[in-house]
């Protein structure tokens, strides 16, 4: 599903006009379908009372379109409150004309508001940033039981970004027109938003042309993925899908290694091969036989040594390393042999990143796709800056990185960002139940499968992200986000596979 940044939204609108469709129709549209919304809710109760907050600008006039639209459908009690004045652009000026005599407008709002059944907001648009006024927080902080829509993005939130203002409008639901804002994407106001309704506004398809040379900026869904998982004929075997190399784990930290050869093996690898010292092989060897070992020595604390006669990268299709192997001299020299000698993909995660993060141009002497799978606090590291920084310009972070250094990059976290040079994605699956240890060796092990069996990078790290998300799920409605555990998300992935292979059935992919 695509989506746009602000700028973007911009672009598509003026381009629609030189393509015959007007501003004025698009608002028009835009009215008219959140007035489909509204009554929706009302249930074809024409006296439900239902109240806008209308702005100067143009979001205002999409609700003085839907307003009027609702008093020819017959509905009584509609009111609109100007809460910042009188509209100041030329079409919500004209919008206002046509309904200023037919619906209660006014300036006084505590007892509309507190009586509302459908309180609709339409102050600020998708322009927004800064911080709402002490009387806007006010207004918006009313208390009543109505229904409370957003039009386009609540007023107060940075429909860029993601940030939110303090007092910014809760919504239970958000009309999103045209597309999905890539701010909506993004905790916190991804919890503002409620419920997002995607509403055609008659955008031309031939104007998202004028994006051809911008970063394409998209939601995972199961039409992206249409191509995953692959068909598994008849005559397969274990080559047809790919060799996974992981290089993870130490003597203190033998389920970073499990949890990532797991993740490989659930995910459809033909066959997976753990590097590691020997007390992590007796270990993984008892939980996951099907997989296959290579022992490396270890120092006086358990982490592997940097034995690379042991490692012949070309008999593999993609590389995992990372996972719970400590960062120290002979791991860290490790991690460089590899980055600058595999010809296959490599999955880089945890201390990997750990790493890199010290050595940053070591990117650049790469010879392969690269995927890198940091949380915020990494890629802090990484972009040597501060973590409040990567969290408020969490795609532009990771766009940046990954045009930089020609690699993929996995932002993960709440509405994870996967990025390439030219691609940005949001991951809608996952949840809170999710954020415990464990969890990303998982997601390294998955991408793993993936691209070693045939998937670009960002193809990969898209599909990774999506499946792991969607086992994730899937424990949270079994267990509860309190009990789950990452071994959980293992259990699962067989039902979020099933779950996406229904929906390409639904969907004719």
């Amino acid at each position: 599903m695509k989506i746009v940044n602000p700028e973007q939204m911009k672009m598509l609108e003026n381009e629609s006009e030189k393509l015959g469709v007007s501003k004025k129709l698009l608002m028009e549209n835009a009215g008219r379908k959140l007035a489909e919304v509204i009554s929706g809710h009302c249930r074809n109760n024409r006296k439900k009372r239902i109240v806008f907050l209308v702005g100067t600008g143009n979001n205002g006039g999409d609700c003085l379109v839907s307003a009027g639209i609702l008093s020819e459908m017959g509905y009584k009690n509609i009111s609109i409150i100007l809460v910042c004045g009188m509209p100041k652009t030329e079409l919500s000026q004209k919008m206002y004309g046509h309904i200023s005599e037919r619906i209660n407008i006014n300036d006084s709002y505590q007892s509309y508001i507190s009586e509302a059944d459908i309180l609709v907001d339409g102050v600020f648009g998708t322009g927004f940033h800064g911080e709402l006024s002490g009387k806007l927080i006010n207004i918006f902080s009313i208390g009543s039981n109505a229904y409370r829509i957003a039009v386009d993005v609540p007023s107060g939130a940075d429909s860029r970004t993601g940030k939110v203002s303090d007092g910014t409008f809760k919504a239970d639901e958000t009309v999103a027109f045209g597309c999905i804002k890539t701010g909506m994407t993004q905790y916190p106001l991804r919890d503002y938003c409620g419920k997002i309704t995607v509403a055609d506004i008659g955008i031309p398809e031939k104007a998202f042309e004028i994006l051809g040379g911008q970063c394409q900026y998209s939601l995972i869904d199961s039409k992206q993925l249409s191509g995953f998982p692959p068909v598994r004929k008849s005559d397969s075997h274990k080559g047809t899908f790919g060799k996974v190399l992981i290089i993870a784990g130490s003597s203190l930290m033998r389920g970073a290694a499990f949890l990532s050869v797991m993740g490989a093996l659930r995910s459809g690898a033909g066959l997976v091969s753990l590097a590691t010292v020997g007390k992590c092989i007796d270990t993984v060897s008892v939980l996951a036989p099907e997989s296959t070992f290579i022992e490396i020595e270890h120092d006086e604390n358990g982490f592997m040594c940097f034995e690379p006669e042991k490692l012949n990268l070309k008999n593999y299709s993609a590389i995992v390393i990372g996972c719970g192997m400590g960062v120290t001299s002979e791991t860290t020299e490790l991690t460089k042999f590899v980055v600058q000698n595999s010809e296959v993909p490599v999955i880089i995660d945890a201390d990997g990143i750990n790493y890199i993060a010290s050595d940053i141009d070591i990117l650049l002497k790469k010879k392969t796709d690269i995927i890198i799978t940091p949380h915020t606090g990494e890629m802090s590291r990484l972009m040597k800056c501060d973590i409040d920084e990567i969290s408020a310009n969490r795609f532009d972070s990771a766009r940046k990185f990954a045009e930089k250094y020609d690699i993929t990059v996995v932002l993960k976290g709440a509405g994870t960002v996967i990025a390439d040079k030219n691609r940005t994605a949001v991951n809608p699956t996952g949840n809170a139940g999710m954020s415990r240890g464990g969890s990303g060796d998982i997601l390294a092990g998955i991408i793993g499968a993936i691209v070693g069996q045939g998937y670009s990078a960002f193809e990969s790290a898209c599909a990774g992200v999506y499946i792991h998300g969607l086992a994730g799920d899937v424990a949270a409605e079994k267990l509860g986000h309190e009990a789950m555990l990452p071994r959980d998300i293992l259990g699962c992935l067989s039902d979020s596979f099933g779950i996406l292979k229904e929906k390409h059935k639904n969907s004719g992919d």
